[in-house]
């Protein structure tokens, strides 16, 4: 067992680990200008962290149910800090979108550990535990824009890199001392692991649910925050790139909601939880799309849009990892590792999609992209309810 001040840190941890893919979305703007590349470009350095955490989800997630906490935990966090001091370093595009990959392959915490800790507490603490640690991953989605963001305006797009480098070295050597010694659950061969995460989707209809729900809706998420940077920084309102920091530093009060949303989980199930937030985000995106309107009134939009958007998300996010976890208890890092891989391909795909869709047709193809991919989540959804289906236990 472990207790709340653990579960306190790996939350920090996870924040910290987690910012390292959103930091990236606030200086796109200015790398472009920096490496003298189109902002379209620059975008692709978001597309590659996010594809690169899908990546290192499937590959290296499914340890975490073969070598214990510690080392796991640390060896990722020494990676990720060598792989963004390599990318403050890059001159060009390539090596910037090779080091980003690498960022996203290593910077796998959040997803290793939240199963982990499930297993640590009592069955009846698991939502309230899974909430903490993803307030923490939100916290890091939030903050680290606008870190991004106002660091990278004040010196260079490279610095943001330098201080998350160190940071991340710095919780290495915090946690090499700080986290417990724990049993692995299995001494499965690791290929023998990476192939049980694709064999629990072809073979559990509750998981592979929970994982189209997660793709669309982190897909819209990740759409919005890729092309509001564009929005922002473009002529409609002409501001920096400090301004989509500040944006998400008004969304901060998501990291409070996400463990309510947790509490829900436990008292009602994951099913109503996932159903109000699907229809949260259908209403987010109408909301959103005042942000055409330039101005106060557009930018208040974009921050009450932005809001409920972020709430839906972790709130479902939430939901779908309970899900799991209950179902397969006795391989959570395997299931996470399957749920979490097909979620960052979604944001890997709605990133993209999100930079076409304004580039083609503005903000509003940006909202029309969020409802649709929000309607999808939602017609499985009430097909499920219809049917009366059911998981079972794996």
């Amino acid at each position: 067992m472990i207790g709340r001040g653990v579960v306190l840190l790996l939350a920090l941890t996870c924040g910290v680990a987690v910012g390292n893919l959103y930091f990236p979305q606030a200086i796109s703007p200015l790398v472009a200008s920096g490496l003298g590349i189109p902002v379209d470009s620059a975008v692709l350095v978001v597309t590659a962290a996010q594809i690169g955490y899908a990546v290192g989800i499937f590959l290296l997630v499914p340890l975490g149910d073969r070598i214990p906490l510690r080392p796991l935990v640390v060896s990722l966090l020494v990676l990720t800090g060598l792989s963004l001091a390599v990318a403050s370093s890059a001159d060009s595009l390539p090596p910037l979108f090779g080091a980003s990959v690498l960022i996203g392959i290593t910077t796998v915490v959040a997803p290793a550990v939240a199963p982990i800790a499930a297993g640590l507490v009592a069955q009846d603490r698991q939502g309230a535990v899974t909430g903490t640690l993803l307030s923490g991953s939100l916290g890091g989605m939030l903050l680290s824009r606008a870190f991004g963001g106002v660091l990278g305006e004040w010196l260079t797009w490279r610095a943001p890199y330098l201080v998350a480098a160190t940071l991340a070295l710095i919780l290495a050597l915090v946690l090499a001392f700080a986290l417990p010694k724990t049993t692995p659950p299995t001494r499965q061969r690791y290929p023998a692991l990476v192939a049980a995460s694709v064999r629990l989707v072809l073979a559990e209809p509750g998981i592979r649910r929970s994982c189209f729900y997660q793709m669309m809706i982190f897909g819209a998420f990740q759409a919005v925050w890729t092309g509001v940077a564009l929005l922002l920084t473009g002529p409609v309102y002409g501001l920096g790139a400090h301004a989509v920091g500040v944006l998400a530093f008004v969304n901060a009060a998501t990291m409070i909601a996400t463990p309510l949303a947790g509490r829900q989980v436990d008292r009602r199930g994951p099913d109503p939880v996932n159903l109000v937030c699907m229809i949260a985000v259908l209403i987010s995106a109408a909301v959103m799309l005042g942000g055409v309107l330039g101005g106060v009134v557009g930018l208040a939009a974009l921050a009450v849009g932005t809001l409920v958007l972020d709430v839906a998300m972790q709130s479902g996010m939430i939901a779908n990892m309970v899900r799991n976890f209950a179902q397969c208890p006795d391989a959570r890092s395997r299931v996470n590792t399957a749920y979490m891989t097909c979620a960052f391909l979604g944001g890997g795909l709605g990133s993209w999609l999100g930079s076409r869709a304004y580039v083609l047709l503005g903000w509003s193809g940006v909202c029309a992209l969020v409802a649709v991919m929000a309607s999808a989540a939602l017609i499985r959804h009430l097909q499920v309810s219809r049917t009366g289906s059911s998981s079972v236990p794996c």
